[in-house]
């Protein structure tokens, strides 16, 4: 059962990669052409020589094949991931049907996953940050990552622990209450990243960033309704547990 949900995890992962490609090409595409612009607006205004260097991938290619292929392959394993960690919470963590289960998970793993990171470590478009210190920012990144994704696990044990003393609305306000001061004390400890360049376009940089949060967000949104639908065709008895 759990290869078969894997399987199923990694298809419907497949399909939330296409959705997330078509929003990012809709609407990141376009915002990172004018950063590129803009970079190159500040470099010429600057009276910085221009760099010819040998183009090996075309910026056509990278917004289109190249970016159909990270977004299917990231899909892809995103969705085989929720496939296990669904497997492993179904009827253990939460006693609700593969829909809600679903659901509840994914909206969980993109506020671990994707939003609390950014909050603290936003993407950057083009002409913005050191490329000298993107070694240090990823591992500030990945650091805040992983105690994002800690203090969920830790929130969730606490309410598992205190929901037969409190109730379940207590106890998941005190498990929330939880990841929010672990959160606070990692982004407070964490050292700030500022390196956007004076006069850098804040309407440039807010769509960017917006943009890039929706992408990840239809993905997580296409993984959480479309696996909940496929968990409940494959898993025995779910419908009538649904009911």
């Amino acid at each position: 059962m759990v290869g078969n949900l894997l399987l199923r995890g990694m298809l419907v992962g497949i399909l939330a990669g296409l959705f997330a490609f078509g929003f990012a090409r809709i609407y990141g595409e376009p915002h990172i052409d004018s950063a590129i612009a803009y970079e190159e607006a500040m470099a010429a205004a600057s009276g910085e020589p221009a760099e010819e260097e040998e183009e090996l991938v075309s910026r056509e290619t990278q917004a289109g094949l190249g970016l159909l292929t990270g977004s299917v392959v990231y899909g892809a394993a995103i969705g085989g991931l929720f496939s296990l960690v669904f497997a492993y919470v179904y009827g253990r963590a939460v006693t609700l049907g593969p829909r809600a289960t679903a659901g509840l998970l994914a909206v969980a793993a993109f506020i671990a996953v994707v939003l609390v990171p950014a909050l603290k470590y936003p993407a950057t478009p083009p002409a913005v940050g050191n490329p000298e210190t993107i070694g240090a920012r990823t591992e500030l990144f990945f650091v805040m990552l992983i105690v994002s994704i800690i203090a969920a696990v830790v929130a969730v044990v606490l309410a598992q622990r205190l929901w037969s003393q409190l109730g379940g609305w207590n106890a998941g306000i005190a498990g929330g209450l939880a990841f929010i001061v672990i959160i606070a004390i990692a982004q407070h400890a964490l050292p700030t990243v500022n390196e956007i360049p004076e006069g850098y376009s804040a309407d440039l940089l807010w769509r960017f960033r917006t943009s890039s949060l929706g992408m990840h967000a239809v993905l997580w949104t296409v993984i959480g309704l479309a696996f909940g639908a496929v968990a409940e065709r494959a898993l025995p008895g779910a419908r009538a547990r649904t009911a």
